[in-house]
């Protein structure tokens, strides 16, 4: 959160480190034209910072009420007859001095803090009408550029993200350069409201959460389903790659986080505890331990590659302000693994990860894609190491015909990595999985490996994981599949509804024989309407529905109704047993 406000406040300050794009530029407009539309109608309210994001933009304001929803209505309103105005957006400087003594005459003790934070003699300022603000730029060449935008949201923020600073109001905006971009935008937030995880997870009975534990899910019964087969998955195609599985301790002690380096990178982000006079941490993350594993005997070349497995349960302290859902949680359940191996073998053992990964989002209908991420600012370790790791991964990424994009300074501190992105069901971006080479924890834990030679060499280290942790990639399936999850990762997979009592028995062995076949079913018999019990079941996003009539009874069938409505008429019970099984078993979308 500290990065991104930083990031915000420099894109406001102008430190632009490459030419502009049009859009960003666009929404950094529209940030001012609200503000000016915020201090006509409300005077007394005082201007933050009003940078342009993804997708939007905001400004954060601060004034003695609370903005309300007929707020934002009168505010686009006037931001429309601003707009209607098209004044030019006028570039203007002045000393930093005049600066400070212009905002201190209006009141402006936010501007007044950035200018004195600055160090220039000069500052440039925007003028449309008569609203002037502090900006580097550049802007549309006036307001009557912006032609679709709109006001989305009322959010709480820190001053500078300072949760000491005070309170401030965030208002949330959208500027597209077409209406039809717009629409299809709004639609997305839309969408994206319903496939919400954390709504989608009370109503199909997932998870929740509950203050005593803060960040952390509660697994229910359905939601453990989920976690459970992709567990199964996991496991089945790391077990025929020569993986071994592993688990270690949760509480580990400080001497090996000062060893490792997190201490120094990563210590303001770790559960801290005294023991007895001595200091431990709930672990953040699984590498450090494992070195204990690969040290517990001897290695010879010969051994390597050594493919370590964990499902890790780890702890990162996130601020309680920053917590989201499955998407920002303090407890989490990482699908990790920590290869060692020979120099000469890097290059085959990053394609194996490449592989993998790839089969693995196939699964889901999603495409990978392939990010460089290079040495950041505070890495650690030699620098001639870090350039041989990245040639190591441009290689690897090159030999198996991946474009990539490179993300600079966003390496570990402990070495570069590919980052895997992917696109949801909304097109939305979500980075997923990364595969990280490692030259410095090897040396740090002194690891060793008897060569042919009879010589000891250093293995490399290589840190991977797959979906990240359990709990975030489930919240991506639960909004990309909309909680309508494939048959075979469903909670319940069929539901067998009778439609009177006269049937009780036959739909009990409708239900018995589907639990036979594995397949997770509950059978509904309570004295409902018929039309009441598809509904419910469709809510709940249950594959199959079985209605069970006099006729079904006879006829050994089943009625046959997917959760999206078709009905698929009468079916053999035997023969829908056997093509439920052929689809869970070859886990089809």
């Amino acid at each position: 959160m500290a990065n991104e406000v930083k990031r915000d406040l420099a894109l406001e300050e102008g430190e632009y480190d490459c030419p502009p794009e049009p859009l960003p530029t666009l929404r950094h407009s529209a940030s001012h034209v609200m503000a000016q539309a915020v201090k006509e109608i409300f005077p007394e309210a005082r201007l933050a910072i009003g940078p342009s994001i993804e997708d939007g933009f905001y400004y954060d304001f601060q004034l003695s009420r609370p903005f309300t929803p007929e707020d934002l209505d009168r505010i686009e309103a006037r931001m429309r007859e601003i707009i209607q105005a098209d004044h030019p957006f006028v570039r203007m400087e002045m000393s930093r001095a005049e600066a400070i003594a212009f905002f201190e005459k209006g009141n402006e003790p936010f501007k007044v803090e950035i200018l004195r934070d600055l160090q220039v003699d000069v500052v440039s300022l925007y003028r449309q009408g008569d609203f002037i603000d502090l900006c580097r730029g550049p802007h549309v060449p006036s307001t009557g550029q912006i032609r679709a935008f709109k006001l989305l949201s009322i959010a709480g923020a820190y001053w500078r993200g300072d949760e000491r600073r005070p309170m401030l109001q965030r208002i949330y905006g959208t500027a597209w350069h077409t209406e039809e971009e717009l629409s299809q935008y709004l639609w997305r937030v839309e969408e994206a409201k319903k496939r919400d995880h954390r709504r989608l997870g009370r109503q199909l009975d997932l998870f929740a959460f509950h203050d005593v534990a803060p960040g952390a899910p509660f697994w229910l019964p359905k939601g453990m389903v989920l976690v459970r087969e992709l567990e199964r998955f996991w496991r089945e195609v790391h077990d025929t790659r020569g993986y071994e599985e592993i688990s270690t301790p949760i509480l580990v002690s400080k001497k090996v986080w000062e060893q490792s380096g997190h201490w120094d990178h990563f210590r303001e982000s770790m559960f801290r505890l005294e023991v007895e006079e001595q200091e431990f941490s709930l672990k953040p993350m699984n590498c450090p331990e494992s070195t204990f594993v690969y040290r517990h005997r001897l290695r010879s070349y010969r051994d390597l590659p050594l493919r370590l497995s964990e499902i890790g349960r780890l702890h990162r302290f996130e601020r309680s302000g920053t917590l989201a859902g499955l998407f920002r949680v303090r407890q989490i359940t990482m699908d990790d693994a920590h290869i060692y191996c020979r120099p000469d073998q890097i290059q085959a053992e990053i394609t194996g990860v490449l592989e993998i990964v790839k089969t693995f989002y196939a699964l889901f209908g999603m495409t990978p894609r392939f990010y460089l991420a290079t040495r950041p600012a505070k890495a650690m370790g030699d620098r001639a190491l870090w350039d041989h790791a990245e040639h190591a991964l441009r290689e690897a990424l090159r030999a198996n015909d991946l474009a990539y994009e490179i993300k600079e300074g966003d390496g570990a501190f402990y070495g570069p990595k590919i980052d895997i992105h992917i696109e949801d069901a909304l097109g939305r971006d979500w980075q997923t999985a990364t595969i990280q080479l490692d030259y410095q924890m090897p040396e740090r834990f002194e690891l060793e490996y008897v060569d042919a030679d009879g010589q000891a060499k250093r293995p490399v280290m290589i840190h991977r994981a797959i979906f990240g942790s359990f709990e975030r990639f489930i919240g991506i399936l639960t909004e990309h599949f909309a909680g309508a999850f494939p048959a075979w990762l469903a909670p319940v997979q069929a539901r067998v509804l009778p439609v009177s009592e006269k049937v009780h028995d036959y739909a009990r062995t409708v239900h018995g024989r589907l639990k036979s076949a594995g397949v997770r079913a509950e059978l509904d018999d309570r004295n409902e309407k018929l039309g009441y019990k598809i509904r419910e079941a469709q809510v709940e996003k249950v594959p199959y529905m079985l209605v069970v009539g006099e006729r079904e009874a006879r006829d050994g069938a089943v009625a046959v109704r997917r959760r999206s409505g078709e009905d698929l008429g009468p079916v053999p019970l035997e023969r829908f047993v056997a093509d439920l099984q052929v689809e869970i078993g070859g886990r089809a979308r």
